[in-house]
């Protein structure tokens, strides 16, 4: 390809200032370009590396057996009507209605079109197990997309889905696919952390996500060092060190104007682990109100987990009104607190003496104690783990770190083969309904992670079989004998080559081959032509080899063929 001809513009300056250090590399080069919020455009850089991403998933998913379909992106209603999650995703998902007045939805994922096209078309569980994959785009009406690739509202996304005869079936395929992925992540160049995480929407009971470590990632990972316990932070396990005092007397105490956890507890002249942290959330079911320590945070993924309700959030002030209650005053306790069905986390729990609020406007009680001054139906772990927790395996100090997630797997069960009606008959003539496993990876996501794995400070490194060209060829100065050298040259290496025909400065042509990333930069000049030789330069450590041009071709074709074309599997 002749730079001259590509679709492509570098640029001086990041875009997306709130955007991933990932992104913001590949607006820069060349690869993508925003369209509107979440929304984005690939350039054919960004389309070759893209290709280059599905090529390596499709091995490894085919090396499980996968074989590859694509469902449509719209879907009819019905499908999520009789899932259930119809009424769980409401506002992320974007609802229409055709000429003929039929409902659809852009569905933000595809169990239920999967779930369908095997429920048409299968008969036996001598069909079973089946592993199904696609590469396709989804749309999720993300509230407050990111300003890059890592939270967009439309992305393209490798989902598998497999069906199996029994629990056990499942449960021997699921480490297969855990492997897979944790070969391909490596063959992208990319460490990535396998985590414990929450089922949410997707339902089932058990779930994996792959991350890889950010300081501009959208999640947070929790980690122990001193047992490699690893989870994500809104379902991570932890021990919180709780004070030890007697009992006091309960009593009430005027805080006038006091509704945020720092306030009462600036006010009250005490640490905010002695303060009580009530909050309401709701769903179609009703509300239920959740307490947590004044220094901990509520994970809605353990609370849903728990109750059985993933479509719980935060009750409006409406919704607060309509059940007698005062924002910064709530309180399981008294006639009020005692009518709404409450969680209470353990840590709270197990504290003594802590102050909680009244139900009454600008009063709280002090010295409240769990078991005396009120009850709950439930207390569990129900908090986010933050600095205040120790490992609940070996006691160690746990690490809060940002992350980005990569990919994940559900065990799912056959929650969906028996709400949608897939059932196949097994070899004793019985119903069965098929078990479930889900499979994710993001690629837009990948590609922004490579690009920040791999970058230094003059742009991105991408790795030999990611790169959308194997070689930047360029020429140095106007002779005659040097154009038709690098003319000769770029016939002879092939289509693999990115060849800068351009009229631009030197400068400007090395700054834009170590911002696009490519492997190889190979430099024709007059004292190259004059000895017969080129200069190469390994983008990776930034070396630089003087060799004759059979050598240049000899080295070049052995390493990016032998790394592009599948070698490397």
């Amino acid at each position: 390809m002749r730079f001259s001809s590509l679709f492509v513009e570098t640029q001086k300056a990041s875009k997306g200032a709130n955007a991933d250090s990932g992104y913001r590399l590949l607006a820069r080069a060349g690869y993508v370009e925003p369209l509107g919020s979440g929304l984005f455009s690939l350039l054919p850089l960004g389309v070759r590396v893209t290709e280059r991403l599905c090529r390596i998933i499709r091995e490894e998913m085919n090396r499980l057996g996968g074989q590859e379909v694509l469902v449509p992106l719209v879907n009819p209603a019905e499908l999520w009507q009789a899932s259930g999650r119809d009424a769980v995703l409401k506002e992320d998902m974007v609802r229409f209605k055709d000429r003929h007045g039929r409902d659809l939805v852009l569905a933000p994922t595809h169990e239920e079109a999967m779930v369908e096209l095997v429920r048409r078309r299968m008969r036996s569980y001598r069909s079973l197990p089946l592993f199904l994959y696609q590469f396709q785009l989804k749309f999720r009406d993300e509230e407050r997309p990111s300003g890059g690739l890592v939270r967009a509202r439309e992305f393209l996304m490798k989902d598998g889905y497999s069906f199996h005869r029994s629990f056990a079936e499942l449960n021997n395929f699921f480490p297969q696919v855990f492997q897979a992925y944790e070969r391909l992540f490596s063959r992208c160049g990319i460490q990535a952390i396998a985590a414990d995480s929450g089922v949410g929407l997707m339902g089932g009971d058990r779930a994996y996500e792959f991350l890889f470590l950010s300081k501009s990632g959208d999640d947070r990972v929790i980690i122990c060092d001193g047992c490699g316990y690893t989870a994500n932070f809104e379902v991570a396990l932890g021990q919180a060190e709780n004070d030890r005092e007697p009992p006091r007397e309960i009593e009430s105490v005027h805080t006038p104007g006091q509704r945020t956890t720092a306030h009462i507890a600036a006010y009250l002249k005490l640490p905010t682990r002695k303060l009580a942290k009530p909050m309401v959330f709701s769903d179609d079911k009703g509300a239920v109100m959740a307490v947590v320590r004044g220094d901990h945070e509520v994970s809605v993924e353990k609370l849903s987990r728990l109750l059985g309700r993933p479509g719980l959030r935060k009750a409006t002030r409406e919704e607060l009104a309509e059940l007698g209650l005062i924002p910064g005053y709530l309180s399981p306790l008294g006639e009020i607190g005692s009518r709404l069905p409450s969680v209470v986390d353990q840590a709270c729990a197990n504290n003594p003496n802590m102050v909680y609020g009244s139900n009454e406007q600008d009063y709280h009680y002090l010295n409240v104690n769990f078991g005396r001054d009120y009850a709950s139906e439930r207390v569990a772990d129900i908090a986010r783990i933050n600095e205040t927790h120790s490992c609940i395996h070996c006691g160690s100090p746990l690490k809060n770190r940002p992350a980005t997630e990569l990919g994940n797997i559900f065990r799912l069960g056959n929650s969906y083969s028996r709400a949608m009606g897939l059932s196949v008959q097994n070899e004793r003539g019985e119903r069965v309904y098929p078990y479930m496993g889900s499979y994710g990876i993001g690629i837009g996501r990948l590609m922004s992670a490579v690009a920040e794995a791999g970058a230094d400070e003059e742009g991105i490194i991408w790795p030999e079989a990611l790169a959308p060209f194997g070689v930047y060829l360029m020429g140095v100065g106007k002779s005659p004998k040097v154009v038709q050298a690098s003319e000769e040259l770029y016939r002879q290496l092939g289509a693999d080559v990115l060849f800068d025909d351009r009229d631009e400065l030197v400068s400007r042509k090395f700054k834009d081959a170590d911002l696009m990333g490519i492997p190889y930069r190979v430099i024709v000049s007059p004292a190259t032509v004059r000895d017969g030789t080129v200069e190469v330069r390994t983008r990776a450590d930034g070396s630089e080899e003087v060799l004759t041009i059979e050598q240049a071709l000899e080295f070049l074709r052995g390493r990016y063929l032998r790394h592009r074309h599948g070698s490397d599997a």
